[in-house]
């Protein structure tokens, strides 16, 4: 088993690189979300897709 980890070592430690990566970019994601910033950084109003990112709910209010 240790061989097989030692001859793996570079595509392990590339394999957690991007595993960090992906997990930093949806924690991110997510705290933008909460804090109610788009990911384009525009104003939703005036954006051709405010109907499918945004609820029924949402536009009414």
């Amino acid at each position: 088993m240790l061989d097989w980890i030692i001859q793996n070592l570079g595509t392990i430690i590339v394999l957690a690189v991007l595993v960090l990566v992906v997990t930093l970019i949806i924690v991110c994601r997510i705290r933008a979300k909460k804090k109610g910033k788009t990911s384009c950084g525009c104003n939703c109003s005036e954006c051709a897709s405010y109907g499918v990112c945004h609820s029924k709910n949402e536009k009414n209010s």
